[in-house]
């Protein structure tokens, strides 16, 4: 079960880090799957992650505070309406898709801002 644990905490690791740079692929909630993963599988991982300079402080300030940094929330939800308005403006060709998308947005942007704001 050790290197199941270890497996998925790193397939975890990798989408969270790539919601870093993906609108729609949640940062947060992976690193804390990894978290949860590492600490069954690997203490060592736990606390690498943990102590990690970038990926540490998404985990500690969320289970801390239920917060979310204030430079990360206008990050993602300019990186969000951005790729969004592209799709809905120059890609998809259909109105039901575009209202989805406007919709899909509009809640991603909702649940974001419902968050604390930590301002560091």
């Amino acid at each position: 079960m050790k290197y199941i644990y270890i497996s998925l905490g790193t397939l975890s690791l990798i989408l969270g880090i790539l919601g870093i740079f993906l609108p729609l692929l949640p940062t947060t909630p992976f690193l804390l799957l990894t978290a949860a993963l590492y600490f069954k599988g690997s203490p060592q991982l736990y606390h690498w992650l943990l102590n990690h300079k970038y990926l540490g402080p998404y985990i500690r300030n969320f289970r801390e505070n239920k917060a979310i940094p204030l430079r990360a929330k206008i990050i993602s939800i300019s990186l969000l309406w951005g790729t969004m308005s592209y799709c809905i403006f120059y890609i998809v060709p259909y109105l039901w898709v575009k209202i989805i998308l406007f919709l899909i947005a509009a809640g991603v942007t909702y649940h974001i801002l419902s968050f604390k704001t930590l301002k560091k």
